[in-house]
């Protein structure tokens, strides 16, 4: 892998010197032009979450560039050329970490731009461990493995909104690193989106802790974070990985839980097909639903002007009517 990531980044600096390496983002601004002519900060995020985060800290000090293209489910997604060429010219890159960029160590390792100031966003926070529900997910453990403890930990952390406070607080102290004369605007805007996160996480709470029903069936185990956070108990169809199938027998312990615990609710993802969590509600007489990872938002989404805090709101409706 890493010698995948060496042969591509030598041939796109190969066309940048002859070419251009294509058309210039115009986010892609170096370091050196940012303090000599006052730009803005060039920041790379590696998907959606990140790229609301870093856009709401840095607001009009930066320009923020999603790696991610709107609607992609981003746990398979991989850079392109034109995107590494950015990362060479860009002041700061932010990702998740916790194994959700599986890309992201070769890719760091293979650049060239030793100013690149780089945040993983899910530093500090406690991670929870995933599970497993079919055998072809076990091709899927080394793009979540921790190298150091040897497990497979779920990524999905921005779905507490008090792990997205510490994730926003470690993108602000990355852009005050490389931008340090506008440190007290990006300390400014934490504080005032740290407000409302906690003012999300008190929604959640008094919402959710007067329903009667704390079990979630979900296609994949995304809401653990969530659910640890609002004594909400997760059953994934599947674990991690949103684009395995379940086996039969996982079907049938599914669909005898429905029955058992009258689940009125099979929820799916906008960006991974419904059919599982359709058969299953068809096999018990239950609906379904959305309930959003905030993985990506669609182009028609961004449009209407929704964001993490509007999703999450969306979310928190969907579990109310889910668990009356």
């Amino acid at each position: 892998m890493k010698r995948f990531w060496s042969i591509l980044l030598v041939g796109c600096l190969s066309l940048f010197l002859l070419a251009g390496c294509g058309q210039k983002d115009p986010s892609a601004l170096n370091a050196d032009d940012n303090q000599s002519q006052g730009e803005k900060l060039s920041v790379y995020t590696s998907f959606y979450p990140m790229h609301d985060f870093a856009s709401k800290i840095g607001g009009d000090k930066v320009n923020v560039f999603n790696m991610v293209p709107a609607g992609t489910e981003p746990h398979d997604w991989e850079p392109t050329a034109t995107d590494i060429t950015g990362l060479e010219k860009a002041d700061v890159f932010i990702y998740n970490g916790a194994g959700m960029e599986h890309w992201a160590e070769d890719v760091l390792e293979s650049l060239q731009n030793k100013e690149l100031v780089v945040v993983e966003a899910s530093k500090d926070v406690a991670l929870i461990e995933g599970h497993h529900h079919h055998e072809d997910e076990e091709e899927h453990e080394d793009e979540h493995e921790d190298e150091h403890e040897g497990k497979e930990y779920d990524p999905h952390v921005w779905l507490s909104p008090l792990n997205a406070q510490k994730q926003m607080g470690n993108i602000k102290n990355a852009l005050a690193q490389a931008d340090p004369d506008n440190k007290d605007y990006y300390e400014a805007n934490y504080k005032k989106y740290a407000a409302q996160l906690d003012a999300l996480d008190q929604e959640f709470k008094d919402t959710l802790a007067a329903l009667p029903n704390k079990e979630i069936i979900v296609s994949h185990e995304a809401f653990g974070y969530l659910c640890a956070a609002y004594g909400l108990n997760q059953h994934g169809i599947t674990g991690l990985s949103p684009d395995t199938e379940p086996d039969p027998a996982r079907m049938a312990e599914i669909i005898d839980f429905v029955k058992e615990h009258k689940v009125k609710v099979i929820f799916f993802e906008e960006l991974a097909s419904p059919k599982v969590a359709e058969s299953i509600a068809d096999a018990t007489g239950a609906e379904t639903a959305v309930l959003s990872p905030i993985e990506g938002l669609s182009d028609e989404q961004q449009a209407a002007g929704d964001d993490y805090f509007a999703v999450m709101r969306q979310n928190l409706k969907a579990l109310q009517a889910a668990l009356q």
